[in-house]
């Protein structure tokens, strides 16, 4: 793993991870400014789960695995194509409303557990361990262990979500929902890169 890998599996990263889901629908339209730090830090756990289970050996049996590695992600690279055009069909705009109001007033403790659950279950966050992130390790050669590339690819994505996620929480209700033709052109956008990512996938492994 070089420096070239790292900053090809961060830009990949963080396309996926500014794509509207489950995590940008909750921190944009189901908490307030002042808990957006509680729910995002429960978003980043469910992620680590991921990464742990990713180094305990998951990725590791993947990456080792060509037909399995294949299958994954040509099976990921069509959610990513289906989820994309539904989104470029019904893009999501954020708004105030009641639930955020109750989300306000909400104890820590169910901020940072609702987070976790919602990005543990993302079937974005699975795709992205089972199938993207085995395509970015090494497993011949003189390079670091797998299961240290691994952990690192999975902090980066970690750091990718809580910069992203956090950004979207404190700006959206102050601009997105605002402006709510600026709000449907950054998912438009988000779903066309969405779309994009998955078509070039299934052409690398199909043709």
């Amino acid at each position: 793993m070089n420096s070239g890998s790292l900053l090809s599996f961060l830009a990949l990263d963080l396309l996926l991870v500014c794509v509207p889901g489950a995590d940008w629908a909750y921190v944009a339209n189901g908490v307030r400014g002042r808990s957006v730090g509680r729910a995002v830090a429960g978003l980043v756990a469910g992620y680590a789960l991921h990464t742990a289970l990713a180094v305990a050996g998951l990725a590791v049996l993947v990456a080792s695995s060509p037909a399995l590695l294949t299958a994954l992600t040509v099976t990921g690279a069509g959610y990513l194509v289906w989820l994309g055009w539904g989104v470029l069909r019904r893009p999501a705009v954020p708004k105030a409303d009641a639930q955020g109001a109750q989300d306000t007033q909400a104890p820590s403790g169910g901020l940072f557990l609702r987070g976790a659950t919602i990005s543990g279950l993302n079937p974005k966050g699975l795709l992205l361990y089972l199938s993207v992130l085995p395509q970015f390790l090494v497993t011949r050669g003189a390079h670091p262990p797998v299961a240290v590339q691994t952990a690192v690819l999975g902090l980066l994505h970690m750091a990718c979500c809580a910069a992203v996620y956090l950004t979207v929480g404190i700006l959206s209700r102050a601009l997105l929902a605002a402006r709510p033709r600026a709000a449907r052109a950054v998912t438009r956008t988000s779903g066309a890169a969405m779309l994009g990512i998955g078509a070039l996938l299934l052409a690398q492994h199909t043709l």
